[in-house]
């Protein structure tokens, strides 16, 4: 198996049966095209037989819905499977951190990275969601606050404090049992409530390699 993580500012890869993830730059200029391109030329000594994707986007019926915010262009009508010459499987690249995060019960996933990805898990369904572009404040989404841009501008203090309030509406609107914090600004956070903890970036493999598990459904 062969996992994808798609991100905004690179794209990381690793197989089942390898130990270290490989990766490539995104950006902006970085089409579907280019990016089965390059996990060709950056893997080419790597043996897989299926493929997940994960995707900085909505993913309905195993493809993207819409075009990446941060990414080039078409990734909409493309075949994954044809490309890669392999069965695939795309999921919103949240929701796949959060199948590898998830231990059970009710599980809300925030990532925490170049925008704001959330997903929920019930009982082993994920639910993925686009919470991040919901209106918040000043008519700016929670992704202008408390994603990569919303950083900058406000600096990490008054940054902190905002992701601390956005979890805590999401708390009171979701009812999870526990909440993950994933992405890779997640570890900028200095305190965290008692029913938050973080998740490691390499969770986004395992959620890949569980979307062949019968066990995890979407």
């Amino acid at each position: 198996m062969l996992t994808v993580d798609v991100g905004g500012q690179n794209v990381k890869v690793l197989a089942s049966n390898e130990t270290e993830p490989r990766k490539m730059p995104s950006g902006r200029s970085l089409t579907a095209s280019t990016m089965v391109e390059g996990l060709k030329a950056l893997t080419p000594d790597w043996t897989y037989e299926v493929v997940s994707i994960g995707y900085p986007g909505q993913v309905v019926h195993n493809m993207p819905a819409h075009e990446p915010v941060n990414l080039g262009r078409g990734w909409v009508a493309f075949d994954y499977a044809a490309a890669l010459e392999r069965p695939t499987k795309i999921i919103n690249d949240a929701a796949m951190q959060a199948f590898g995060s998830y231990e059970g019960g009710r599980m809300l996933f925030i990532g925490l990275g170049t925008g704001l990805g959330t997903a929920m898990i019930l009982e082993g369904v994920v639910e993925p969601m686009e919470l991040g572009h919901l209106p918040y404040k000043k008519r700016l989404s929670y992704e202008d606050y408390v994603g990569r841009r919303g950083m900058k501008r406000l600096g990490k203090k008054a940054w902190r404090q905002e992701v601390l309030t956005v979890i805590d509406i999401f708390r009171a609107a979701l009812q999870p049992e526990y909440i993950v914090l994933g992405g890779g600004n997640a570890k900028l956070m200095n305190e965290l409530p008692p029913d938050v903890r973080l998740g490691a970036n390499s969770n986004a493999f395992i959620g890949g390699f569980r979307l062949w598990d019968p066990h995890f459904s979407q």
